[in-house]
């Protein structure tokens, strides 16, 4: 899993049979330093995760086993909402 933040959603007339009733999501992966610099995916959205939140995605062909959508066309999907952060711990 990966942690992006949605950052808007995208509104589709026309697309595959297999993605009707999918919510799309625009989301800027969190996989840089720098605020604003993460690349840009597309992913649905199964949890109702809304705009500005941090959500965690899940790629791949684990992005595809999603009930209801086994043959769809999914690359990334959202799959949790994070409330917030636990401190470091320290290991020493």
């Amino acid at each position: 899993m990966i942690i992006g933040r949605v950052i808007n959603s995208i509104w589709s007339t026309r697309k595959v049979e297999s993605l009707v009733g999918a919510k799309l999501m625009i989301v800027q992966l969190l996989d840089t330093p720098e605020e604003g610099k993460g690349k840009i995916i597309v992913a649905v959205d199964m949890i109702g995760a809304g705009i500005g939140e941090r959500v965690l995605v899940t790629q791949g062909s684990s992005a595809r086993r999603i009930a209801g959508f086994e043959d769809a066309p999914i690359d990334s999907v959202i799959v949790g909402i994070i409330d917030e952060n636990q401190p470091e711990v320290s290991l020493r």
